[in-house]
């Protein structure tokens, strides 16, 4: 099937639709109605591109024809000047019309919890780990995201063991989705007297935000512990029990909270961040099945995976998936991240046209 008739059965769904939507049927019943509406929400943009396309295409064959009857040179060079110029805005809403066809992920505007873990390196890996995550709260700034710690476990040196967070804004996820992996540090640590040069490396994991009624967690799959909240080195810093352990107990993953002063806030972080965990479980199950024979290696957010190197002596950040080198650490390390995220959604999207047979 070419692009035209693609796009021609699209338009005969969307007019399908409209109708669907004026059917008192379809009216009376709330949730096929919202079923309809956001299907036909979907197409539009493709259907309004798709009609401005072929009006475009209907001019251009005018003037192919008006360049092939006209006698007259002036009106012949003023054809010629309106094909040449039909061709290169025929071309851009090809390309806008083949983006618009790939399939969106219905993730990429939501909410994104980001948890940071120390690998290899001790202490420094600690510290390279509240680096990330400094970072990516300045990146969220330049975006306008809001940024929400969730929990927590200091290594009393100024570094993290563990740090959880939410950034809540549009688009979250469609910029962090690529941050999942292996990030490596090489420096020089504050701790090392002879200036030796040590790697550290710390795991990031991004997950969508998941509303409750997209992952249901019976009361039997958990059992919930409360305790005092502890603060680094291992005091207690709560007289009361409000900390959080949740266990899952078919899938054995253990979440805990205990950064807010109420044992519900600490519950309903726990909570929201098992669904986010049990969520992407779900989705790497169906990718896997599904892309068997074919892996990207853009975005896959393998946790095995070393994506980027932060090199301190040379300034330079290198992004091992798509061989970018930026000689610019320190602007980095402040949240200018979209060099990297900018040619990582470029080469996906690349890679989903040429699977779309684009």
């Amino acid at each position: 099937m070419d692009l035209l008739e693609k796009l021609a059965g699209i338009e005969a769904r969307y007019e399908e639709l409209n109708n669907l939507m004026a059917d008192p049927a379809v009216i009376a019943d709330y949730t096929r109605l919202r079923e309809v509406g956001q299907e036909r929400t979907s197409l539009q943009p493709i259907v309004e591109a798709y009609r401005e396309y072929r009006e475009a295409l209907r001019h251009l064959d005018e003037a192919h024809a008006l360049v092939a009857s006209e006698a007259d040179p002036d009106l012949a060079a003023l054809a010629h000047a309106e094909v040449a110029e039909l061709d290169g805005k025929i071309a851009a809403m090809e390309a806008n019309i083949k983006t618009l066809l790939v399939p969106k992920d219905p993730r990429d505007d939501k909410n994104v919890i980001v948890e940071i873990r120390a690998g290899t390196g001790g202490d420094e890996a600690g510290i390279f780990a509240a680096d990330l995550y400094r970072m990516y709260n300045r990146y969220a700034e330049t975006h306008g995201w809001k940024s929400e710690l969730l929990s927590s476990n200091e290594t009393g040196v100024g570094g993290f063991k563990e740090v959880i967070f939410m950034l809540k804004g549009k688009g979250a996820y469609s910029r962090m989705k690529y941050e999942s992996g292996v990030h490596r540090v090489q420096r020089v640590p504050i701790t090392e007297a002879q200036g030796r040069i040590h790697t550290s490396t710390a795991t990031v994991a991004v997950l969508p935000e998941v509303d409750e009624v997209e992952i249901e967690i019976p009361e039997k799959d958990i059992e919930i512990d409360v305790y005092r909240s502890q603060g680094a080195g291992g005091q207690n810093v709560q007289k009361n029990s409000t900390a959080v352990r949740i266990h899952h107990l078919p899938t054995g993953i253990i979440v805990q909270c205990q950064d807010e002063r109420s044992q519900l806030q600490n519950r309903l972080r726990a909570m929201a961040i098992l669904r986010a965990r049990l969520y992407e479980m779900e989705q790497e199950k169906l990718q896997n099945e599904q892309t068997a024979t074919r892996r990207s290696q853009v975005g896959t957010g393998e946790r095995s995976e070393k994506i980027r190197t932060y090199n301190y002596p040379q300034s330079r950040v290198t992004d091992h998936r798509i061989n970018l080198t930026s000689y610019r650490l320190d602007a980095i390390l402040n949240g200018g991240l979209d060099e990297f995220i900018d040619e990582l959604a470029q080469r996906d999207q690349a890679e989903k046209l040429q699977a779309a047979g684009f």
